[in-house]
């Protein structure tokens, strides 16, 4: 497992999935569709991803093709520069 992807799911498990740390998240399957994150929960994930990554995410980027799951993040983040 890259850095970025235990990063991006240790705050998703910390956050979101509060007391299963065991909890196993699947990279391809939707964060919101799930039931894991809301639009605040993207909103603070958004907030972690700029402040741990050093990076600006802007508003036309905050679409479902960058945030919907945590591949779709990794990668989103590689396009940033970020591997």
């Amino acid at each position: 497992m890259s850095d970025v992807l235990k990063n991006v799911v240790d705050f998703i498990k910390e956050n979101f999935i509060m007391g299963r740390s065991d909890a196993c998240i699947d990279p391809d399957e939707s964060l919101i569709e799930s039931g894991i994150m809301d639009s605040t929960g993207v909103l603070e994930l958004v907030e972690f991803l700029e402040a741990t990554y050093e990076i600006q995410i802007q508003d036309e980027e905050l679409i479902p093709e960058n945030l919907e799951t945590v591949n779709n993040i990794v990668n989103f983040l590689k396009t940033k520069g970020i591997s």
